[in-house]
């Protein structure tokens, strides 16, 4: 995994994936992905990429079964210490206790 997705998962936090059931986390260039468990929104699969000119990030979240994906929501301008509140809110899922 890259340091900008290592950073992202940092900042997101291990006790918030353990929470959310996040699995197959996977960093690429300047994002990271990984898979939630079952929710009230649908969503399955959680996609944030950092926009390095503003230090900003955008997050998606995707619902994907049978290699189709269904966008269910798509933010940008996230700071790093609103990336839980925004998982809880899109997800239906609490980050911490």
């Amino acid at each position: 995994m890259n340091q900008v997705a290592q950073t992202i998962k940092e900042q997101i936090g291990g006790k918030a994936l353990f929470m959310i059931g996040a699995t197959n986390i996977v960093g690429h260039e300047n994002t990271l992905t990984f898979r939630v468990g079952k929710n009230a929104k649908g969503v399955n699969c959680v996609m944030i990429t950092l926009d390095e000119g503003l230090d900003l990030y955008k997050m998606s979240f995707l619902y994907i079964r049978g290699g189709k994906f269904t966008v269910k929501a798509q933010i940008e301008g996230v700071y790093a210490e609103d990336l839980n509140r925004m998982i809880e809110m899109y997800t239906g899922m609490y980050t911490s206790l």
